[in-house]
């Protein structure tokens, strides 16, 4: 199999470290995430190299799009605290023949069926609006509960705030997002991302501050203390590790609600005509860990910003809001311990976009897409974004295409 990576090295890079092995031919890469990579290939752990996506970038804790495989340990900070954050994509029988001039009303009903930003509560239960949303949301959390009551059993102060139930069903804010689609047939799709809300964050903030006690305590010594790590065995592992896996079901519950709840409120506009969903659906984690088995050895792998993209595997990789996204199905590249990229990648950060672009920009950006266009989404205009044609041209040896989609309606978190 023809590999398009590249090498990334430093003058600084200790010679014991790991190499790293990077897929980011013709798109930018921000010399702080070189930096950040080259410290985490310094790690003992490292299981034989460290594999960057085209649309890494500098991240709180890790560099976002690093895959990194670990032997017998685990890097929380790595993992980060939107654990299990993930898209989901649902191919429908609406093409766009079928949808109304007008798309506010759209976006308004979707709006209302998913609550979203900063909100601390979800199925309302509101008349009307959430259909079944509230007993719905009760059965998806019978099975999550036992898993919920043995984590807050060991660390009780997880058990605060905003209850897990009641955020079920919720989309979060910052770059999460809901969108409506047309493929290259002109079928409409539902598509969205969002992770384990302030469960998972609480977890990961919590889990992190213990790693990092941990490697005081023992005395060793890191490149940076947001490497910290349990290894397997130590007094925290065990924990974590049951804690990681339910915040990332929790994720992939969370986003199958949402869709349920999504597919509900455009019936019920009446706008379109009746339809059947779940004609094709992915359900994909691009912030979690996993064990897998690489080169001869059982590792856990941590994409921290990447895509499993075993052979035949489908993923989402999400474009910015005036820009295509793709499904796409992995070719199983070992080089890249089987992943891809999850998105198209930032290329400033939020407060450089702000600074760079106006609100005519934005605009003119998102003419098109039905979506809100104020000062406080300019965070997330596309030009923040690195060129989505140019990731996906990087990583062609990692997965092939499937469905190009282009967004009609987005609605950000």
């Amino acid at each position: 199999m023809s590999t398009r990576y590249v090498l990334i090295e430093g003058g600084r890079r200790d010679p014991k470290g790991h190499p790293v092995k990077a897929w980011v031919r013709g798109v930018p890469v921000d010399p702080k995430a070189k930096e950040q990579l080259l410290k985490t290939a310094q790690l003992p752990v490292i299981h034989r190299w460290l594999a960057a996506m085209p649309d890494v970038h500098w991240g709180l804790g890790a560099t976002v799009g690093s895959v990194i495989p670990t032997r017998k340990a685990i890097i929380p900070a790595a993992v980060g605290v939107d654990i299990g954050c993930g898209m989901a994509a649902m191919h429908t029988t609406l093409t766009a023949s079928d949808l109304p001039d007008n798309l506010a009303p759209l976006r308004a009903a979707v709006e209302k069926a998913v609550p979203h930003g900063r909100t601390r509560h979800g199925g309302r239960g509101d008349k009307g609006a959430f259909g079944d949303a509230p007993r719905r949301n009760a059965k998806a959390w019978e099975k999550l509960k036992d898993g919920y009551e043995r984590i807050v059993s060991q660390h009780p102060k997880l058990d605060r705030n905003a209850h897990p139930v009641m955020q079920l069903a919720t989309l979060g804010s910052g770059n999460h997002f809901i969108e409506i689609c047309l493929d290259e047939d002109d079928d409409v799709w539902f598509m969205l991302h969002s992770g384990s809300r302030g469960v998972g964050n609480r977890a990961g903030v919590h889990f992190i501050q213990l790693a990092q006690d941990d490697m005081r305590r023992h005395l060793h010594k890191l490149p940076d203390k947001d490497l910290a790590y349990f290894e397997e065995g130590s007094e925290h592992f065990d924990d974590y590790w049951h804690a990681v896996d339910w915040a990332q079901r929790y994720a992939a519950t969370n986003r199958e609600l949402m869709m349920e709840a999504i597919t509900e409120a455009v019936k019920q506009t009446k706008l379109v005509p009746a339809f059947r969903a779940q004609e094709e659906v992915v359900n994909c984690h691009h912030n979690y860990v996993a064990r897998e088995h690489h080169y001869g050895e059982d590792v856990f792998v941590t994409r921290k910003g990447a895509v499993r993209a075993g052979a035949g595997d489908l993923g989402i990789i999400p474009g910015s809001m005036g820009a295509r996204s793709y499904i796409v199905r992995g070719k199983g590249n070992p080089e890249s311990f089987e992943s891809c990229s999850h998105g198209a990648g930032r290329v400033m950060s939020r407060s450089a976009a702000k600074r760079a672009f106006t609100l005519e920009d934005h605009v003119k950006a998102t003419e098109g897409v039905e979506c809100r266009k104020d000062a406080g989404v300019i965070d997330e205009t596309p030009g923040a974004y690195k060129d989505i044609n140019a990731v996906m041209e990087a990583q062609s040896d990692l997965v092939e295409i499937v469905h190009r989609l282009k967004q009609l309606v987005c609605v950000k978190g």
